[in-house]
């Protein structure tokens, strides 16, 4: 009986979730050649090929989506018995691993670390980045939980379970030279000049929506997803922000921004998301259970 390779397995199921040889090879820091020799290998052993070649790019054959869904799971499983047997270990603390959109306030993944601290003796680690790649690590079981401003829209055999934790006003903020807005808000808005959420963000959508059914143009020069860059371009006076009231409430007090007024029926909805697992992670458990935006 021929036993598989998982080394090789490894490799293929980078290349596939990297979108080819060259990315897979420097994330693994091997050559090229070697990979491709690797992946050979495998389809050899399992006497089918993996991908096929489109327009210079390789694409998962039917038989290579078949053995992604089964790398995936082995690898998960690895991954989450080393978290179990780590976990136990009697002088060990529980590691919890959480994602954040960097769309996401940073007040808000603040509340969600201590209330982990409160649910029990745990060392938190923290990734923030773009959701493509936060699912990615929590399908993995590299992250145990993910905080997003917006529900997972992954496939029907992806199983994942989520729930909203707030949902949150939103308002306009700028620097001082911006406060002689407030008085006729939200009409003063036209021709401002605005520091706008990225064009996929579900939020960027509602606005627009609201200053078009109110007639109001605005000047967005420039756009970011990440809402510290966000507040620094508003401190600096570049444009207006709208943001989600948690994030702005501290500012507002130390008067590095100053409230404009709030957007009547336009929010910011904040959702956990986890994988399902075998073994729960009893701290993350509690956070799925328990937690809320206060």
């Amino acid at each position: 009986m021929e036993w598989l390779n998982y080394h090789h397995l490894y490799y293929f199921r980078t290349i596939a979730t990297e979108g080819g040889v060259a990315r897979a090879a420097e994330k693994l820091r091997l050559g090229q050649p070697t990979l491709s020799t690797q992946l050979k290998q495998l389809e050899d052993s399992l006497g089918t090929p993996l991908f096929e070649r489109r327009n210079r790019r390789l694409v998962l054959t039917e038989a290579g989506h078949i053995a992604l869904q089964y790398a995936n799971e082995i690898f998960r499983m690895g991954d989450e018995m080393r978290e179990a047997l780590h976990d136990r270990l009697p002088t060990s603390r529980l590691h919890v691993q959480i994602g954040a959109l960097d769309s996401v306030p940073k007040s808000l993944v603040l509340q969600l670390t201590q209330f982990a601290y409160q649910a029990g003796d745990c060392v938190v680690s923290i990734l923030e980045g773009k959701s493509d790649e936060l699912f990615r690590e929590l399908l993995t079981h590299r992250l145990d939980v993910v905080i997003a401003n917006f529900p997972p829209t992954l496939g029907e055999d992806i199983k994942v379970h989520s729930r909203t934790i707030a949902k949150v006003p939103v308002v306009v903020c700028g620097a001082s030279r911006f406060k002689n807005l407030a008085p006729k808000f939200p009409n003063s808005l036209n021709g401002q000049p605005f520091v706008m959420p990225t064009l996929h963000s579900k939020l960027r959508h509602d606005l627009e929506h609201y200053l078009r059914t109110h007639g109001i143009r605005v000047d967005a020069i420039a756009e970011t997803q990440d809402t510290a860059l966000q507040s620094l371009l508003g401190e600096a006076g570049v444009g207006l922000v709208p943001m989600a009231a948690p994030a702005a409430e501290d500012l507002i007090r130390q008067k590095k921004l100053y409230r404009i007024g709030t957007i009547d029926g336009v929010f910011e909805e904040l959702w956990l998301i986890a994988a399902s697992r075998k073994i729960e992670n009893p701290i993350a458990a509690r956070i799925m259970k328990s937690f809320s935006i206060s």
